[in-house]
């Protein structure tokens, strides 16, 4: 009989361990051939890839700006690599950058016209590749899966509110 609630998994069984290894590096191979395979097909010259993610975040959020601060809870850079993106894409005019009306030691980074143009054209084909790759793969009930199993991964519980949890986080 499990113990386990509809909103909480069983408790881990022996050989779970390896089990939930296993899980997470078959995800994380995944997740890096895929990475590398639309990178190394991204659709335009004009940007790259990291820079790509940044106008892809932004383009998530109110009137398609949002401060530096705001922009490293989005992606898988440091806050230092995300200003010298901000910077390059600054210089080409794709974004601007602006004084943080709220926070004078702020800077909000605003698409450009420019900005919003380059990215609508390279999402349309970045979106082209991704369901090439992903649902050429996948059938369109594997698709949905997918797409449950990595929701519920990311809202899932963290290392550090699991109070048996041995490991130490920063």
């Amino acid at each position: 009989m499990s113990t386990a609630t509809a909103d909480a998994p069983a408790p881990m069984e022996k050989g779970d361990k390896a089990l939930a290894v296993g899980a997470w590096e078959a995800l994380f191979r995944a997740q890096v051939t895929i990475m590398r395979e639309l990178t190394a097909c991204f659709p335009t010259g004009e940007i790259s890839f990291n820079e790509y993610d940044v106008l892809f975040n932004l383009s998530n959020q109110p009137e398609r700006r949002a401060r530096i601060k705001e922009l490293t809870h989005h992606l898988l850079l440091t806050q230092p690599s995300i200003s010298r993106l901000v910077d390059r894409l600054a210089s080409k005019q794709i974004v601007e950058k602006l004084p943080d009306p709220a926070d004078a030691r702020g800077i909000v980074v605003s698409m450009t016209p420019l900005g919003v143009d380059l990215f609508r054209r390279t999402a349309v084909r970045h979106a082209e590749a991704i369901s090439r790759r992903v649902g050429g793969t996948l059938d369109h009930d594997e698709l949905q899966q997918l797409m449950d199993l990595c929701t519920k991964l990311r809202l899932g519980t963290a290392i550090a509110e699991v109070p048996e949890a041995d490991v130490v986080c920063p």
